[in-house]
């Protein structure tokens, strides 16, 4: 049975359908890249540390589960569901990753999330990723409204997504289970045009 909304989508699955993921330039020789098998090394590598394990719970336990992460990440983008990317240097270190989910084109509303390598850290890399990202989800994909949401204890996922035009909306109490109980998170959006 098809829904019959009352208006028409904010954004047309048909901007993505049948495409390639493309690879996203960013501020200081930045691009975000579809994750490669070779990344799987990496991949897994980043949940061992510290601030990556506190703020994300869903974690990897060998390359071979990397790989099928990267699989299902494909997938998302074939069924244009959302898109995940090695935030990486132009020579291919990878030095985060970032994506966005939870693709709602009738409202135009998607999610993005996003973590950084310590080497990578308080140096401007996730704020790039998350500008290049939100550039191309809105300005060139459509949608209307990008949210993001954190521990209100990670401070300094606040100030990335502060930095990178998210605007504070409120506390969402209770929202998230953290290997130490549940947390309050944050709730961040930035709208296109505004």
């Amino acid at each position: 049975m098809t829904r019959a909304l009352s208006t028409p989508p904010v954004v047309s699955s048909e901007v993505i359908s049948g495409s390639q993921q493309p690879v996203l330039s960013a501020a200081r020789d930045l691009e975000l890249r579809p994750w490669a098998a070779a990344d799987a090394p990496v991949f897994l590598g980043a949940y061992q540390d510290e601030q990556i394990r506190r703020w994300h719970t869903r974690r990897p336990q060998s390359e071979a589960q990397v790989r099928q992460w990267f699989d299902d990440y494909r997938q998302d983008w074939q069924s244009a569901t959302g898109a995940h990317w090695a935030i990486a240097r132009s020579d291919g270190e990878v030095l985060g990753r970032i994506s966005t989910r939870r693709w709602n084109f009738d409202d135009g509303i998607a999610g993005v999330g996003y973590w950084v390598l310590p080497a990578a850290r308080d140096a401007g890399v996730a704020t790039c990723a998350v500008m290049a990202l939100s550039a191309w989800a809105l300005d060139e994909i459509g949608f209307y409204r990008l949210y993001l949401d954190h521990s209100t204890r990670n401070h300094a996922s606040c100030r990335v997504a502060t930095k990178s035009g998210y605007l504070l909306e409120g506390t969402m109490r209770s929202a998230a289970v953290h290997d130490d109980g549940r947390h309050d998170m944050h709730l961040h959006a930035r709208i296109r045009d505004a």
